[in-house]
């Protein structure tokens, strides 16, 4: 009783966030509420609340009146609570108590609170009312009269005793002012100025008392041991001692404070007798009046399942403890309250054990298993059959317990290949199931590769044994190829391909709905006995349910990997100025899609934006969110802005999306030419650089907050890169876990980058093939080496490795312009002889007539200075930059408009062109595709 008052107030308190509470019983013969339990509360708190009239305007006792829940809003106690919720503890008989906590909130608990409040206080009162008795360790104390409609016709006894302290100056132990005595006096009779030995000397463990607060205080550990205690009634029952270090303001730990609680369960033996009942060879447990387990002994662990933790578990919960007939015996010895002895039959080893049903004075029942096989007619002779039949059904179990594990159709397959092939010799397996009109092959064992291609896709209305099986919902059982011929004469060819010779079609029913088809055969020709033909069947509607759960969870991982490749990039360009390589691993637990996104993005002049994000946690709300940021990148990186320019729009995004989102971004633009790269973070590590000689490092940047949590601006770092670098880009979930922080995390990596890039020959010379295969293998070792147990990952990682170029110096070309009408001219003939040198002379005049048209528009319509840049890469680019911010855009010109078609023409010559602003002015590019022979 105690214990299920305790929890349910440590419930009640937690539900509401409340400061304390404490637990009110009814009283009819004196009209009192008696305070019974309470936690939280200094013993001066808790002792004001201990005698209330029903009639009395507190909460408790409203409530009780009420019999409704109350919530009022007053601080009586001055302890800083902002109110009192309570409801009452209704029993059949009628109101019986009350549950009261003291709440922290400025506000009344919303309903979400009180109905978890009520469903914690009708538990309780269900829970106390079950009890048969009034178990020997509750006593009530001196006056207390007994309560008619108390369950067992008592009023509990207050079990939050004492509140105790322990000072290592002095090395002593001291209590505070108990709610009651353990031996039933009352608070008055409570001596301050008395030793401890006087206030517990019922404690039968005292010398050890103070030792055990002592040692576990050198230790800095929390403190939880029980002793015994002797009632005067002749009973003995136990106290649980909690306590736990409370640090000065320094910082050291001066003192450990904790309570007694108390008394609860009576137990069962002590000392030598215990030690003896666990070393007696017959099993023996006990369990108390709710049937969980209080006591075992080794042989009982062993006869019952090892390897599960038995004590305070529930008899019935324990698949020996579902033995036939063992319940009923159970709660036939418990009502009856004598002594009962019977045979149990285990199937799962054929043996035969006598089992005695002792009950105990206090409550429960004593267990005792004795094995007499060897003592029972033909026990020592058992058959062959039977032991058969015995390792059969534990198969069966095992199978039973394998179905529940099995996520996939792959999984239940397995499964029944390797807990029911082997009982009954077959050796051939086919799992279908139903999809649309057709039954598609999920798993199978025993099967040539030709043959299964024949099977997998036939329609349902096709005539034939697995279908008509299907149809009907009956079972068939074939014992021949015979007996299959003769039923289905079409498919003798078919038969002779499947080279087996006796089936057992077993239909697939769950929910009510026919959902495939498992098919087990043999080789040789058999005969089933009745017994397997209906255990067979049985385990049918195991698999059907199991294979309905496993389809279920196939599609859905199905969806979750579509969603996941639609929303990330299929393939990585491959650039003139990067190649890159990118891996996704998502979670090991969940729904494998997360909010980890990469991207490479080509800009205008061979730069290119890499992108890598994070969107704080896991699933598929965040994996549209990521797919929302990823396609917002992509059209703010085509309008060519800064990094710190693009990270502000997509914060304005994360922001709108609620005050719980955010996520972390980084984005770097890399100039080939000029060999830099500009860089933003939001939240997210920089990348590591890997130097041609094989050198790692990690820049120091200070990073800005994530999206969504961050004020603009962002900074801007630029780094300059040697020749052939790579970037290492990572979101946390490859560098962080449980067993590792985000600091061991990067060092491992760093290692890790050093070890595999010596390892790969990574810069060596050879085709862009060939770097692009050295990236893969690349990012295959970092993950190996980093996450070489994926499946047990609870947050999805991304690893992206890019390898840098500049662009060579002999393939850019620029000159000043100056700025009047006479910059075109002078472009003309600047393009012509540059294009001679490269040998692209067949572009010259398409050039000439572009560059003329950029300058002719800069002189109309911007300021100076002019600049001409020519860069030869995989097309032929020209830009013209200028001093002036406005951006040119193509308009419709009229039939009598002298302009406006220059634009038309830039945009038909070339293969693409577009606009990007710098700090001071901006450039206009061209793309031309070169000539084949180039």
């Amino acid at each position: 009783m105690a214990e299920t008052l305790n929890v349910a107030l440590q419930q009640a308190i937690a539900a509401l966030g409340g400061l304390g509470g404490f637990v009110h019983w009814r009283d009819p013969g004196s009209g009192l509420l008696r305070l019974v339990a309470a936690s939280g509360l200094a013993p001066e708190i808790a002792e004001a609340w201990a005698d209330l009239h029903e009639d009395e305007d507190v909460a408790p006792a409203r409530a009780m009146r009420t019999g409704a829940f109350l919530w009022v809003a007053e601080d009586s106690m001055g302890i800083g609570a902002s109110g009192t919720a309570a409801a009452p503890l209704l029993g059949t008989g009628g109101r019986i108590g009350a549950v009261s906590v003291l709440t922290a909130g400025p506000d009344e608990p919303d309903p979400a609170q009180r109905s978890f409040f009520g469903s914690v206080v009708a538990w309780a009162a269900g829970r106390l009312e079950q009890r048969p008795s009034t178990p020997t360790d509750v006593v009530s104390p001196p006056g207390w009269p007994p309560s008619s409609d108390a369950p067992g016709g008592q009023v509990p006894r207050v079990f939050a005793i004492r509140h105790w302290e322990y000072d290592a100056a002095s090395g002593s132990v001291t209590l505070t002012r108990p709610l009651i005595d353990m031996s039933g006096e009352t608070p008055q009779a409570f001596d301050d100025s008395a030793d401890l030995s006087c206030h517990l000397s019922d404690i039968e463990d005292l010398p050890a008392f103070t030792a055990d607060i002592r040692e576990a205080f050198d230790r800095g550990t929390a403190y939880d041991t029980e002793y015994r205690v002797h009632h005067r009634d002749g009973t003995v029952g136990w106290v649980r001692a909690l306590g736990h270090i409370v640090p000065d303001e320094d910082g050291t730990s001066a003192r450990m404070v904790g309570t007694l609680w108390g008394p609860t369960h009576t137990h069962v033996a002590s000392g030598p007798v215990v030690a003896a009942l666990r070393d007696m060879g017959d099993g023996f447990l006990t369990v108390a009046d709710d049937w969980r387990i209080t006591f075992v002994n080794k042989e009982a662990e062993r006869l019952l399942g090892s390897g599960r933790t038995l004590l305070g578990s529930t008899l019935w919960d324990i698949p020996a403890g579902r033995a036939p007939g063992l319940e009923a015996q159970c709660r036939r010895a418990s009502a009856e309250r004598k002594p009962i002895g019977f045979d149990l039959h285990r199937p799962a080893d054929q043996r035969i054990h006598h089992v005695r049903l002792v009950p105990m004075p206090g409550g429960g029942l004593m267990i005792y298993f004795a094995d007499v096989t060897d003592e029972r007619p033909g026990g020592a002779e058992r058959s062959a059959g039977d032991r058969i039949a015995a390792e059969r059904t534990a198969r069966m179990t095992e199978l039973t317990a394998a179905l529940a594990e099995a996520v996939t159709s792959s999984d239940v397959a397995k499964a029944v290949a390797q807990h029911v092939l082997p009982p009954f010799g077959a050796d051939g397996l086919l799992v279908h199931a139903l999809e649309g009109g057709w039954l598609r092959v999920v798993g199978s064992v025993g099967y040539t590769e030709e043959f299964l291609g024949q099977i997998d896709g036939v329609p349902r209305t096709t005539h034939m044994a697995v279908t008509d099986t299907l149809r009907t919902r009956t079972p068939l059982f074939l014992e021949s190829t015979a007996d299959y011929l003769r039923l289905y004469p079409r498919f003798e060819s078919f038969v002779a391909a499947s080279a087996k010779n006796a089936w057992a079609f077993l239909p697939l029913i769950a929910s009510g709905h026919a959902i495939g088809c498992c098919i087990v055969s043999f080789s040789r020709p058999r005969s089933f006995s009745e017994e397997e033909r209906t255990l067979l069947i049985a385990l049918s509607g195991l698999i059907a349910q199991a294979l309905e759960r496993a389809r279920l969870y196939d599609a859905e991982h199905t969806r979750a990997q579509e969603l996941q490749r639609g929303l990330l990039p299929r393939t990585l360009p491959s650039l003139p100025a990067v190649s890159a390589a990118a891996r996704y691993m998502p979670a090991g637990k969940g729904e494998e899609v997360g909010g980890d996104w990469y991207d490479l993005i080509p800009l205008s002049g061979d730069r290119v934006a890499i992108v890598i994000g994070d969107v704080m946690g896991h699933g598929i709300a965040e994996a549209a969110i990521m797919g929302r940021l990823r396609t917002a990148v992509r059209t703010l990186a085509d309008l060519e802005l800064s990094p710190d320019e693009l990270l502000i729009h997509l914060n304005e995004l994360v922001s709108d999306l609620g005050p719980d989102k955010y996520a972390t971004c980084s984005y770097v633009v890399f100039d080939p030419v000029t060999r830099t790269c500009a860089l933003s973070s939001a939240g997210h590590l920089p990348p590591a650089i890997v130097h041609p000689d094989g050198t790692v490092h990690r820049p120091e940047l200070a990073v800005d907050p994530p999206l969504g949590a961050a004020e603009p601006p962002f900074e801007t770092y630029e780094l300059r890169l040697p020749e052939e670098s790579l970037l290492v880009f990572c979101t946390d979930g490859l560098i962080e876990s449980a067993t590792r922080d985000i600091d061991q995390g990067l060092a491992q990596l760093r290692e890790t980058l050093t070890w595999a890039v010596d390892r790969t020959s990574y810069f060596q010379t050879g085709t862009q093939r060939d770097d692009t295969r050295r990236l893969h293998d690349l990012c295959d070792a970092i993950v190996s080496a980093l996450l070489p147990d994926r499946e047990q990952t609870n947050d999805d990682a991304v690893l992206l490795v890019a390898h840098t170029r500049g662009t060579p110096v002999d393939s850019v070309a620029a000159c000043s312009l100056p700025d009047d009408p006479r910059a075109a001219g002078q472009a003309r003939e600047y393009v012509r002889s540059q294009l001679a040198v490269w040998d692209l002379d067949e572009l010259a005049m398409t050039t000439e007539l572009l560059v003329s048209e950029l300058i002719g528009n800069v002189i109309r319509h911007a300021s100076g200075p002019i600049r001409l840049r020519l860069l030869r890469s995989r097309s032929l680019i020209c830009e013209v930059y200028d001093g002036s911010l406005t951006s040119p855009r193509i308009r419709r010109a009229a039939y009598t408009d002298e302009g406006g078609r220059g634009l038309h023409l830039v945009a038909a010559l070339s293969k693409r062109w577009g606009t990007r602003h710098l700090a001071e002015g901006k450039c206009i590019w061209t793309e031309q595709d070169l000539p084949l022979a180039h």
